[in-house]
């Protein structure tokens, strides 16, 4: 299959095939045709040359990235596509919708799982999904992974979500260089296996580079010394530097973000004592206290319409609590990234948007840029820069609402949703960015993997009015706090789980060595944490039999709740491991002095 957007190839050559029950990842970098592949296949856009083949009376159903909810309602929008009416009823259901309700004034996660309700409710042959976690809080995306691994039908996926690609995929499909590279694993082995490819592809250019730089000296020295040409290797010289043209020209062009910190702020950052907030009877949080110091990194997560949000503009001093105090550090710079992209005018430039007050420069980080050289910095053309924001992709206007907020020095950095629409290479440069970032972070995501990379701390909201923090990311807070959002999303509220305080410091005690509890302790710590590695592995690798759920349902479901208890014990195992082991050493070097 071939396909050009005007004199650019997106892709040519491609094969890529899906026989019934398949679930796999199409992963490729922004811009690389991804969704337009997933419009060919499902009969939207014709392609330049090649076949598209589907069985008789195959199904095929495709979720855009910004599906349009129309209809009286819900259930009218459900039916819409063809589903009975009781299907489409089931599948709101189970997304937590209302079949009566409006299909007007819906929120982003809302809509979202309308789009999926409807989808699944069609029972297609072929489920075609583009970013489908987009806008969605976790317990959605779970309920989403439930629904998939018990259907029956093929699945293609486009996502930036690599926890629910490891949990839903078995094959991986890489559109990179043009063409279609396939994994028969899920998604959980292709990074090393991307990253294999890589390498031998540089390893390729190096090669030739070395053969062209022979060719030539040989080529003129033959030319000088015998006066005569040599036509065929004349034609292999050429040949070999198209090749490596072709070869450059496929790389892809990084990403160059950067954020600076600029002042440094005071070590305290933000100190909450018993706020609370509530909206009528609705209570968002109560008695909730908190301490933000210099270069934390604060994860926020709750279902949707928790009050998230809320909680992260009390914490700024944007809206007052209905009790208790907040205190802001000194020398904030605050710059905010909100998922709504409200900041951004549909109808302004690209080049507008990043000068606003004109000229062709903006002041990056305290310098001034011009503006065609910074948008390139985030992966924008020249040709872009005088199109209106709305001819943007999700992942360019998420792309330029970092460019705005990374260009001023900022020593705390507030980010809603940052990853949607993003690609996975992105979000790597953004998590390396974040990590090596001087100044604090607040962060809220419904991404389990960014938050389990980055943050240092989880503040969890249950929507009920309850909300906890616990020291390090999700799989940390889920561990410690074992049935906080039981009752979030409907049927009986549970008591919210209170923040752990902090245990009273005991007396210090001189000890030259470990006790022998916490010498046997250090040494089971060592063998789960060479042992734990291998059987998590071992199940993975069992997940990927693509009939393994087909066969037996209840025992895929039990492996997948085993999978998911050795990651939390492992990494539990290991950090008590550090903490022992750190402590050993600090007793070592103190019974030394």
């Amino acid at each position: 299959m071939r396909l050009a957007d005007g004199p650019r190839m997106l892709f040519d050559g491609v094969d890529l095939g899906l026989e019934p029950g398949v679930r796999a990842c199409l992963v490729g970098r922004n811009g690389a045709g991804k969704s337009t592949l997933l419009h060919i296949l499902a009969g939207r856009i014709e392609p330049d040359g090649g076949d598209r083949f589907l069985r008789p009376a195959t199904r095929v159903v495709l979720l855009s990235q910004e599906p349009r909810i129309t209809g009286a309602s819900l259930l009218d929008y459900a039916i819409a596509g063809g589903a009975e009416a009781h299907e489409a009823e089931a599948a709101l259901q189970t997304f937590d919708l209302d079949p009566a309700r409006s299909a007007e004034g819906l929120s982003g996660g809302e809509g979202r799982r309308a789009a999926l309700a409807r989808a699944l409710a069609e029972k297609p042959d072929v489920l075609l999904l583009d970013e489908p976690t987009n806008h969605l809080d976790i317990f959605a995306i779970e309920t989403l992974e439930a629904q998939l691994r018990a259907s029956r039908c093929a699945a293609l996926i486009v996502s930036h979500d690599r926890a629910f690609l490891e949990r839903t995929t078995q094959r991986c499909f890489w559109l990179e260089d043009r063409r279609i590279w396939r994994l028969d694993k899920g998604f959980s082995a292709f990074q090393p296996w991307a990253d294999k490819i890589a390498a031998d592809q540089a390893e390729t250019l190096r090669r030739l580079n070395k053969a062209i730089e022979r060719e030539t000296y040989w080529f003129y020295r033959s030319i000088t010394a015998q006066r005569t040409r040599n036509e065929g290797r004349a034609r292999e010289l050429a040949a070999m530097r198209q090749q490596r043209a072709a070869l450059l020209r496929d790389q892809s062009r990084p990403l160059a973000m950067g954020v600076e910190a600029g002042a440094a702020s005071g070590q305290r950052v933000i100190e909450a004592r018993g706020i609370a907030k509530a909206y009528g009877d609705r209570v968002l949080l109560k008695g909730f206290s908190t301490r933000v110091q210099r270069r934390d990194r604060i994860a926020v997560v709750g279902p949707n319409g928790a009050g998230k949000t809320t909680l992260v503009k009390l914490l700024l001093g944007e809206i007052e609590p209905d009790s208790g105090s907040v205190k802001l550090g000194a020398n904030l710079q605050i710059a905010y990234v909100d998922q709504a992209r409200a900041d951004l005018r549909s109808d302004v430039t690209l080049w507008d948007s990043l000068a606003p007050s004109g000229g062709d420069q903006v002041m990056v980080q305290g310098r001034p840029r011009h503006i065609a050289a910074y948008a390139r910095d985030f992966l924008f053309q020249d040709s872009q820069l005088r199109q209106p924001v709305s001819t943007l992709s999700g992942g360019e206007r998420n792309r330029l609402l970092l460019a705005r907020a990374l260009a001023q020095p900022a020593n705390l950095l507030v980010l809603d949703e940052p990853t949607n629409d993003l690609d996975m290479d992105t979000l790597d440069l953004l998590e390396d960015l974040l990590a090596d970032y001087d100044g604090t972070l607040i962060l809220v995501s419904h991404d389990r993997d960014f938050i389990d990379r980055l943050a240092t701390s989880t503040i969890a909201l249950d929507g009920r009015g309850g909300i906890a923090e616990t020291p390090g990311g999700w799989t940390d807070f889920m561990r410690q706090n074992p049935g906080f959002f039981d009752g979030s999303r409907g049927g009986v509220a549970k008591p919210a789980v209170a923040a752990p305080s902090a245990a009273p410091a005991s007396a210090p005690k001189k000890v030259a060595k470990l006790t022998y509890k916490d010498q046997r302790r250090l040494e089971v710590l060592e063998a789960l944490v060479h042992k734990l590695p291998d059987d998590i592995k071992a199940a993975e690798n069992h997940l990927h039999d693509p009939g393994l759920y087909a066969r037996d349902p209840a025992g895929f479901d039990r492996l997948m709740k085993s999978l998911d208890a050795m990651r939390a014990e492992l990494a539990g195992a290991e950090e008590e491991w550090l903490a022992l082991e750190e402590k050993r050493e600090a007793l070592a070097g103190g019974g030394a002095d």
